[in-house]
């Protein structure tokens, strides 16, 4: 209801209007103002409050309610409110408050951790805990779709999301020393490392996904080989031992390096996400490319002890293939017990011969009959399969194929799945058939004869050697003495300048030699009368011939 104030007289008939005022005391105001404040703080703070997310942990280790902070690239970016047993008491769950500027960090992809001091295979992490405590790392995922609730990581990932780079899928028979953060090296140098494996799905393999850093990224290319770099590599050689190795850390926690072969015209960089078979080693990783496998069965009649499962198999010292099985087997006919060995070959690993031949002889490798067909030719001309020792020190052996001529000829059956290649018997086995036909022959000899027959020889010999020493050799002394008194007083009638005299002289110095000669042959037969069997030795002291000299 307002009310109107005049000044002036009023209207006949008019009844006064009264004029009501309203006045606020300066005592509210204050008060006003404060509760006004109040109300914009708690709108801004409303405002600028970030979402609210849980992170569910095997164990609350490191975690505790309104200190632990959460952080992104060491910038906190919220922290956390509550730590709680899940309801089936089999984990924790832990709430977190996220700043709003990190909102992007609830999409479904993103990945949460408990950073603390760890030693791994990418080495040692989080030192900085010992001083500041415990926190969650965090990184920002990728995906559009949010999430409210997150399963926190029991390690830290390898890499973050954004890191510029390329991830590749390696498959491989089985893990070996290799874990999450392995170094991945090219040319030695650390150029990546592994993130994630897991099992085929039929079980048989592992897949290994390994992330290569850019920009080294692009030296993996379509012709790139992967080979497991862990360990040392002991080649033993004709210029002595080598070993090799990618690092210390590949040495002690595993590692993977890659490289192209030196002859890759028209490679190019590899797409994302690209599988390649990661191999043993450099050599096989290297090695031309395998090829369709061929499958062959021998038969040996001889004992294989250090053929193993794996061993290589050569054909004229070129390794194409390898040992698959060894099996026992049973022959009714002959009662014996023949061994079957099982190969794989790879006969475009002989690379420009393999070529050549498919030209020379117009052979269709896909042609499986036609395969089999130039196996039989082959045998035919002597194709046969040895077991030969490859190692002396440990007795290892391996399958060699080549060509013996002279082998006997045996029957191919082109209608067998799988083909048989006829062997022969082993280097060893043949050294061992000669050392006892050797022995054999040395048994057959009349040993204990001809033992005896020398015995009663030598007794024989000493006999004669005695009348020799007792009756001949003193006659012939006294025979020689008397002719060289004989000799002497010829030659002191003779002039001294005559050509006779100086041949007498020359003829008593022989005599004498020859009676010196004598004695001592006397006694080297006395001390040795099997010299005259065996004959003088090397060693033997030389004889002094030469005659005294004369006064």
């Amino acid at each position: 209801m307002k009310s109107q104030a005049t000044d002036g007289p009023q209207a006949p008939g008019q009844a006064p209007i009264k004029t009501r005022r309203f006045s606020v005391s300066l005592v509210w105001i204050v008060p006003i103002v404060a509760v006004l404040v109040g109300i914009s703080l708690v709108v801004h703070s409303i405002l600028q409050e970030g979402p609210t997310i849980t992170v569910t942990f095997k164990t609350g280790s490191g975690l505790t309610a309104n200190k632990t902070e959460v952080k992104y690239r060491n910038v906190v970016i919220g922290h956390v409110s509550d730590v709680e047993l899940s309801d089936d008491q089999k984990s924790v769950n832990a709430t977190i408050k996220l700043a709003k500027q990190a909102e992007s960090f609830t999409r479904k992809d993103s990945q949460f951790w408990v950073v603390r001091p760890r030693i791994g295979a990418g080495g040692v992490s989080g030192i900085d805990t010992l001083l500041s405590g415990d926190y969650i790392g965090a990184d920002i995922g990728q995906d559009n779709a949010r999430a409210k609730r997150f399963t926190g990581l029991e390690n830290p990932p390898p890499i973050t999301y954004g890191e510029p780079g390329k991830r590749f899928t390696l498959h491989t028979q089985d893990l070996g020393s290799l874990d999450i953060g392995s170094p991945v090296y090219y040319r030695k140098i650390p150029v990546g490392q592994v993130v994630a494996y897991a099992l085929d799905a039929d079980g048989k393999g592992v897949n290994i996904e390994v992330f290569i850093h850019s920009p080294n990224d692009a030296y993996v290319t379509d012709n790139t080989r992967f080979w497991n770099a862990s360990g040392i590599d002991v080649n033993v050689g004709a210029n002595g031992f080598a070993v090799k190795t990618e690092s210390l850390s590949a040495l002690l926690v595993g590692g993977i390096a890659f490289r192209a072969p030196e002859y890759s015209p028209n490679d190019a960089p590899a797409a994302e996400e690209k599988t390649f078979d990661l191999f043993e080693d450099q050599q096989t990783a290297l090695a031309p490319p395998a090829g369709k496998a061929q499958y062959l069965v021998l038969r040996f009649d001889q004992a294989l002890r250090g053929l193993k499962v794996g061993a290589p198999v050569e054909f004229l010292g070129v390794e194409f293939g390898r040992v698959v099985s060894v099996n026992l087997d049973f022959d009714a006919e002959k009662r014996s017990f023949p061994v079957n060995v099982g190969i794989l070959i790879y006969p475009q690993r002989l690379g420009q011969a393999h070529t050549k031949m498919l030209k020379v002889l117009n052979h269709n490798p896909d042609d499986e009959a036609a395969g089999i067909r130039l196996i039989g030719t082959f045998i035919d001309n002597g194709l046969r399969a040895q077991a030969r020792s490859g190692n002396l020190l440990t007795g290892q052996l391996y399958i060699a194929l080549d060509f013996y001529p002279k082998a006997e000829k045996v029957a191919f059956d082109p209608t067998a799945r799988p083909p048989s290649i006829p062997t022969i018997p082993g280097s060893l086995e043949q050294l061992q058939e000669k050392l006892e036909g050797m022995v054999n022959k040395i048994n057959q000899l009349p040993i204990e004869r001809i033992a005896s027959n020398l015995d009663g020889n030598l007794v024989e010999l000493r006999k004669g050697l005695v009348q020799f020493n007792a009756k001949t050799l003193p006659g012939v002394q006294t025979t020689l003495g008397d002719v060289s008194k004989t000799l002497q007083s010829a030659t002191s009638t003779l002039a001294e300048d005559s050509p006779q005299r100086e041949q007498l002289t020359q003829t008593l110095d022989e005599l004498g030699r020859m009676s010196r000669s004598l004695r001592e042959l006397s006694d080297y037969l006395g001390r040795h009368p099997e010299s005259l069997i065996r004959g003088r030795p090397d060693n033997a002291a030389p004889l002094d011939l030469k005659a005294p000299p004369r006064n």
